[in-house]
């Protein structure tokens, strides 16, 4: 059975839910590490030990043999273009409808002592200069330009986090 394939079926849940389950997460480098690790275990544990024939032994793959291997999006990736995928459709509504209203909202909380967190729509905007340019809220308005804007990040791997 191909590689590839062997994965796909296996890790697909796990990339239809995780991004919605970690989309919470992920507001630091340690968050973005944490799953990276996670990851990473995952498709360890799915291709196994690999046997070399020059030393022969047995080895386990490195995270770059991994990723050279599976060739698809990281979690990260998946979150930050799913982030992406919902503040356009997010954009895209009438100024009544609930969780537009929600997203603009002001709670009023006096805020934490230190350095302020980063919060949702930092982690877009951030996402969005990388992906669109200067201009990327104008485009997101647009549902063309916001799918050009996604398939280009996806296929160019624009928002690919390195490991740490």
């Amino acid at each position: 059975m191909c590689i590839n394939k062997l994965i796909t079926q296996n890790v697909l849940s796990l990339h239809r839910t995780a991004p919605i389950t970690f989309m919470h997460l992920q507001k630091n480098k340690r968050d973005r590490k944490q799953l990276n690790i996670f990851e990473s275990k995952v498709y360890r544990r799915i291709l196994g030990p690999v046997y070399d024939n020059e030393k022969e032994n047995w080895t386990i793959l490195t995270n770059k043999e991994i990723y050279a291997s599976v060739k698809k999006l990281t979690i990260i990736e998946t979150i930050r273009l799913n982030r992406l995928r919902w503040f356009g459709h997010v954009q895209r509504m009438k100024e009544n409808r609930i969780p537009k209203r929600v997203l603009y909202m002001n709670l009023g909380i006096t805020s934490l002592r230190g350095r302020p967190r980063n919060r949702w729509q930092d982690e877009v905007s951030e996402d969005g200069r990388i992906v669109g340019g200067e201009g990327w809220q104008e485009k997101v308005h647009n549902r063309e330009e916001c799918k050009k804007l996604q398939r280009t990040a996806r296929n160019c791997r624009i928002l690919h986090m390195p490991m740490e």
